[in-house]
């Protein structure tokens, strides 16, 4: 594709993405099933537009959770990273604080995305975030960040997402939130 094509492409899919993310943020997201069915929708759509995804250039991100057993936040905000064109390395469910800082040193991931359900972890998510390659921008969520509107802060948690909406709000903005 000549490099007009291409920017026609990649503007169409960030648009596709602000439009779902707008929805969602107006109107509230959708059953589980309703998620998966608008994440498969992306992923088709980026094929056709033969674009990686909502940048030319795209980063990563390691998964895991430290508390969380089930995974379900995870799950949808892998499938959407994935279908915006994030190349994943998903550490899984209840990693350890060493586990995590041994990936993101290896991997040099542009995020580490987390799922953080229990105040416990306060010390476990700091000692993360001191110990980050210093690109490494932590995107999280989970109830202790509705629950404590400092627990962010305190943690060194770059931006807690409210939901998946949120999150792609805060990835088509990437890189210029870089200093948030």
């Amino acid at each position: 594709m000549t490099c007009t094509v291409m920017d026609e492409a990649y503007r169409a899919f960030r648009t596709a993405v602000g439009s779902l993310a707008d929805q969602w943020l107006a109107t509230g997201l959708p059953s589980r099933q309703g998620l998966h069915e608008a994440a498969e929708n992306l992923e088709r759509q980026r094929a056709h537009l033969k674009v990686n995804g909502i940048w030319d250039q795209s980063p990563s991100m390691v998964t895991a959770t430290l508390d969380d057993g089930l995974g379900q936040g995870l799950a949808i905000i892998e499938k959407y990273a994935a279908a915006i064109g994030i190349h994943l390395i998903a550490l899984g469910l209840m990693q350890t604080p060493a586990a995590v800082m041994d990936a993101c040193r290896r991997h040099q991931p542009d995020f580490l995305g987390l799922t953080i359900l229990q105040f416990d972890t306060e010390d476990d998510l700091t000692r993360i975030a001191s110990h980050l390659p210093r690109k490494t921008r932590i995107v999280a969520g989970g109830p202790v960040f509705s629950g404590d509107s400092d627990f962010a802060g305190r943690t060194g948690t770059h931006y807690a997402a409210k939901n998946v909406a949120f999150f792609l709000r805060y990835m088509l903005d990437w890189p210029d939130n870089q200093t948030m």
